[in-house]
């Protein structure tokens, strides 16, 4: 209810500005300075009641308790009265024990004194006039259960637990009664938000699941699964009644397209030429030249048909008599519409066209131009070994091949494009509900994605901006590092700044910033800027410029400590929380990277891990190794075990690991140094997302050589991608790649289970 009283506070308070009532206002502001109740919150009145009692002052503590028996306890009924009562009787209690603990007798005098006349008539306090006379009333054992700890707890909490109570029950006004209204649609709103997150999840599930079933388990109308009982005069009428093509390409049995696939014929894949009919690409198959004479067209046919008769029978030799039947069946008259037969054949050929002539959507991926055919006319030279389509085909069309071990399928890929310039930092929240991105002009988005994208909040900065940090605990704060030496605390929720932090003139460029998983203070990396004026071109120096590495405490808002930075200080780049804080991992300008325990402040260990700067460091999912990128290109594993001990190296390319390039026309070329993440892993630790220059690339970790394997590349940018993020829940994983052009794709994974 404090919670509730306060906020109807600010809403009236907004109400009587916008009215223009500034004496109202005055008087309002005075009246919650001194308001006895505290606006309902209870732990202020018990800290209140606490006061007067460490302060001695009786008189305060009588008269406080009074106005609250007048202002609320008098209304309750009469049943509970006599626990008022008890309480009263504690907490004067209470306050001559505390009294005696503190030594001070005159006031255990003055309190007997003073409260003689009413409390004498009581029967609870009769045996209280002795206590100023007792030498040791701790030892009594009358009294020494007031002394101890125990009590004193117990009547804290009885008091406590019973104004709670009393304030929740007693009848509301219509304004906080709307607030609670508010409130309940927040979380109604919420609760709505995540089972359209798991609806969606399911929809995509069950789509996907169909989609791999069509593909595997073709559904074939009644006559395909029939015409093994066709005869070889129906046979001859299907074929009789198909256009006729000018194309030479020798023919291929059509039938065994719709074969199991350990009864498919030899033979390869056919070519298709410009003149074949959409019918005859999907099922691999040309009819005979329209110039050629009638027998000539029947004995095509009939060469057509045969070896689909012999391999439904036995391979038994071409007779003279098999010959009579076929040509018996094609001399037969083919236009009775009365006929029963012929009907039947006229819809099986009709069925068999609307078959040929599904869409290409239903298909879930393109496998080349020619995929659709391939996946109707495909044969096979022998009976094909024990595999199947899967879902990892999708997610590994784009790299060619079918893939058994594909470990994601790429669900989705939706396209934020609300940035105007380069992504400098796209990061998701603690609690994957929210994301911040950051690009070169210092516009700074807040936006959400489940279950739509929308845009909660946007940044204008008049000062550039260099790094971005959710913090921990709450995570509605956003921590923002300048390039003129300060650091800002924003409220994403409240829409505001709540505090702007000055760090240090002399380095300016607040290069990283990281909190700690507890929220209770952050570490803050500046740089002075670099020496040839540009802040920029800092990483072509061969010298690095110098740094700090500050800590500095959320609550309090002030610096803590300043780590020390050996052999020389130099700018760090980049930092790194293990999940409890207790180790920081950083990569610097120098090349080396530093491991700093945060129980005792120092530097644990350090080694040269690039040959030129360290743009990212990473903790491993067991917290044993630390994985980085450097301007050598190199992708490493480290052993925080054993210094500087490598355990896997690979070599990336240039788009992965920048200075990263965007050229247009007429020569221009605009060039990027890696500010953000440059590579991010899922929840298991097993595999790591990397920049690329069309999108993210997802890797699968190895244990030998290479270190990486590539898995899945998400694509769907048109420039490079300068950062990447990846926020895992459950199966359902979040990909997030922002490139040069402003833009950031969203990439919903799902995770297979082997």
């Amino acid at each position: 209810m404090g919670s509730a009283v306060e906020r109807t506070d600010e809403h009236v308070r907004e109400y009587l500005i916008y009215r223009g009532f500034t004496s109202t206002l005055k008087q309002l502001d005075n009246d919650i300075k001194t308001d006895k109740e505290k606006g309902f919150r209870v732990d202020k009145i018990i800290d209140q009641l606490q006061q007067f009692v460490q302060s001695y002052d009786f008189f305060g503590l009588k008269e406080y308790w009074l106005y609250l028996d007048r202002r609320l306890l008098c209304r309750l009924e009469d049943v509970y009265r006599s626990t008022v009562l008890k309480l009263r009787t504690s907490l004067y209690r209470y306050y001559v024990i505390h009294t005696i603990q503190k030594g001070n007798l005159e006031k255990t005098q003055e309190f007997f004194q003073k409260q003689a006349s009413e409390l004498q008539s009581q029967v609870e306090w009769r045996d209280w006039f002795i206590l100023p006379f007792i030498p040791a009333p701790d030892q009594n054992p009358a009294f020494s259960p007031y002394f101890s700890r125990q009590w004193a707890d117990t009547f804290l909490v009885s008091l406590h637990n019973f104004l709670s109570v009393l304030f929740q029950c007693m009848p509301q006004p219509v304004l906080l009664s709307f607030d609670a209204e508010v409130q309940k649609t927040t979380s109604l709103a919420e609760e709505n938000e995540q089972l359209c997150q798991l609806l969606f999840t399911l929809q995509m599930e069950s789509r996907d699941q169909r989609e791999v079933d069509e593909m595997v388990h073709h559904k074939l109308p009644i006559y395909v699964q029939n015409m093994d009982r066709l005869g070889d005069t129906d046979l001859d009428l299907v074929l009789s009644q198909r256009p006729v093509s000018t194309a030479t390409t020798p023919s291929r049995n059509f039938f065994s397209t719709f074969l199991p696939q350990g009864r498919r014929t030899p033979g390869k894949l056919p070519l298709f030429t410009t003149g074949s009919s959409p019918n005859q690409a999907s099922v691999g198959r040309k009819d005979p030249p329209s110039n050629l004479p009638a027998k000539s067209k029947e004995a095509f046919q009939a060469n057509e048909v045969k070896p689909v008769s012999s391999q439904a029978s036995t391979s038994e030799p071409k007779s003279s008599q098999s010959q009579q039947s076929t040509n018996q069946s094609t001399t037969q008259p083919t236009n009775q519409p009365s006929h029963p037969r012929h009907k039947k054949i006229q819809e099986h050929e009709k069925e068999r066209k609307e078959l040929f002539s599904k869409p290409t959507s239903q298909i879930p991926e393109k496998r080349g131009e020619t995929g659709e055919a391939e996946l109707l006319a495909e044969t096979f030279d022998e009976p094909p070994e024990p595999c199947s389509y899967s879902r990892s085909c999708s997610g590994g069309a784009e790299g060619g091949g079918l893939s058994t071990e594909q470990p994601f399928i790429k669900l989705s890929q939706e396209e934020y494009g609300e940035h105007h310039s380069s992504i400098m930092h796209c990061r998701v929240d603690c609690s994957g509900r929210r994301v911040a991105s950051l690009d070169i002009d210092g516009v700074i988005k807040v936006w959400s994605f489940n279950p739509i994208m929308q845009t909660k909040a946007t940044i204008m900065s008049k000062s550039p901006l260099l790094s971005l940090e959710w913090a921990t605990k709450p995570d509605r704060l956003l921590l923002l590092g300048s390039r003129v030496g300060t650091v800002r605390l924003y409220d994403t929720d409240a829409k505001k700044n709540l505090y702007e932090m000055n760090i240090d003139e002399t380095h300016p460029r607040i290069l990283s910033l990281a909190c700690s998983p507890s929220g209770s203070s952050f570490v803050c990396s500046a740089a002075a800027v670099s020496r040839s004026g540009s802040v920029d071109s800092a990483a072509q120096l061969p010298i690095p410029v110098s740094g700090q590495l500050l800590l500095w405490d959320t609550k309090t808002v002030k610096q803590q400590l300043q780590f020390s930075l050996e052999p020389e200080p130099v700018a760090i780049n980049c930092t790194a929380f293990n999940h409890n804080g207790n180790l920081l991992v950083t990569g610097a300008a120098d090349g080396v990277i530093r491991l700093f325990d945060m129980q005792r402040y120092e530097s644990a260990m350090s080694w040269r891990a690039h040959d030129g700067e360290v743009y990212s460091v990473e903790f491993s999912y067991d917290e044993n190794t630390v994985f980085s990128i450097g301007e050598d290109g190199k992708f490493i594993q480290w052993n925080i075990h054993r210094c500087g001990v490598k355990q896997s190296e690979q070599v990336l390319p240039q788009d992965a690991t920048g200075p990263f390039i965007l050229s247009g026309y007429s020569g221009y070329k605009q060039v990027q140094v890696p500010r953000g993440r440059l590579f991010a892993f899922d929840s298991e630790g097993q595999h790591v997302l990397t920049c690329s220059s069309n999108g993210g690339l997802i890797y699968r970790l190895t244990n030998g050589e290479p270190a990486l394997e590539s898995m899945l590349p998400l694509g769907g940018h048109k420039a490079p991608v300068v950062t990447v993020d990846w926020c895992s829940a459950v199966d359902c994983g979040t990909c997030l790649t922002a490139s040069m052009d402003g833009k950031i794709k969203l990439s919903t994974l799902l995770a297979q289970n082997s």
